[in-house]
């Protein structure tokens, strides 16, 4: 009885770290399911690259916010819990924006002032409120990596659709050919709306639970 008392929790905590990976990255996605962070996957999501390196990005400062939050909780006053929380994203926002500088320019470039804009982004200060303020550390770095790879997942799916369609390339390489009429329309904004929508409509057809079988009477 003692041995099943001592292993029982572990492998409950096993379970519920997994859903929580899971809600963040399939079931409760920032972008396909949640419609958060719209300014940058709009803006940026022109190129695959583009898209990657803003994903990844979000998910650093995610991971890292969620980690000094959970860590700091108990000794935040409720009071300045938001100021503080701004304070902490902004710190790894600034490092995640010399990095992007010190890897290449030419991207730093691209990404333009959304790399700055992330501190204001309503997934990480959401997570840092919602989830990471209320939970351990570990569970907080499981939630913010789902959430950030399901940010980089939606990012990748609009960005290749529309480099693909609008640059007839991917990640650079070319996928169509020479004779292939480019969809300029893709690489606008009006083309981040219809690209979204659409993802939209796959996300929740493929998400949809079949219909429940009915009752038969007696």
């Amino acid at each position: 009885m003692e041995h099943h008392t001592a292993t029982s929790p572990t492998a409950d905590d096993s379970a519920g770290d997994t859903d929580v990976f899971i809600t963040g990255l399939w079931r409760q996605n920032p972008v396909f399911v949640q419609v958060l962070g719209m300014c940058p996957t709009l803006a940026v999501t022109n190129s695959a690259l583009n898209g990657l390196a803003m994903g990844l990005a979000t998910t650093f400062v995610l991971l890292m916010s969620n980690t000094l939050v959970s860590l700091l909780r108990k000794a935040i006053p409720r009071q300045v819990r938001i100021a503080s929380y701004i304070l902490i994203i902004a710190t790894f926002v600034t490092a995640v924006d010399y990095i992007i500088q010190a890897l290449s320019l030419e991207l730093h470039k691209a990404l333009g002032a959304f790399v700055s804009l992330i501190v204001v982004n309503c997934i990480i200060l959401g997570r840092a409120e919602a989830f990471a303020s209320r939970n351990s550390v570990r569970r907080s770095l499981l939630d913010a990596l789902g959430m950030g790879l399901g940010f980089v997942f939606a990012l990748l799916c609009l960005g290749s659709v529309r480099e693909i369609l609008g640059s007839g390339t991917l990640v650079g390489i070319a996928v169509l050919p020479d004779g292939f009429e480019k969809w300029v329309v893709m690489l606008l904004p009006a083309g981040g709306f219809f690209t979204l929508g659409l993802w939209l409509m796959v996300f929740k057809r493929i998400k949809r639970e079949p219909p429940r079988a009915t009752e038969t009477q007696p």
